[in-house]
């Protein structure tokens, strides 16, 4: 009797160590696919355009000549939209990523798109934007 519950014992550390394997290297996986993530997006009719990192971090900021007959103002606010807008992509990206790794039904796949849903959600709508200036 204490041999077999020994050996359940046994076989269910196993199993436990087992998985814990296989969390830890999806986790792993994850967390470089992630950092290897970038985004781009584009604004002001395709007169700026602009890539970030997974960490939100602006990577490439192209301008072409069209932005000279924009007030500087209003070029820096079509800036700053058009990084948030790249940067809400990185969290889509991430949680296909999630959904591919470890599970959005994870407790590790809920703090990662939590945290990116948090820091880059989807930016509003921009009624300015909108029309056309």
């Amino acid at each position: 009797m204490i041999g077999r519950n020994l050996d359940d014992a046994e076989e269910w550390l196993r199993t436990w160590t087992s998985q814990v394997s296989a969390q830890a290297e999806a986790a792993q996986r994850m967390s470089e696919r992630v950092a290897a993530l970038t985004a781009t997006a584009g604004g002001a009719d395709g007169a700026i355009r602009v890539t970030v990192t997974s960490s939100g971090q602006l990577t490439a900021l192209e301008l072409d000549d069209r932005v000279q007959r924009m007030r500087g103002a209003d070029l820096a606010k079509e800036i700053m939209r058009v990084t948030r807008l790249a940067q809400s992509r990185i969290t889509a990206q991430v949680a296909d990523v999630v959904r591919e790794t470890v599970g959005t039904d994870t407790e590790t796949g809920r703090a990662v798109l939590g945290s990116y849903e948090q820091r880059f959600p989807t930016p509003p709508e921009d009624p300015e934007h909108d029309r056309g200036r």
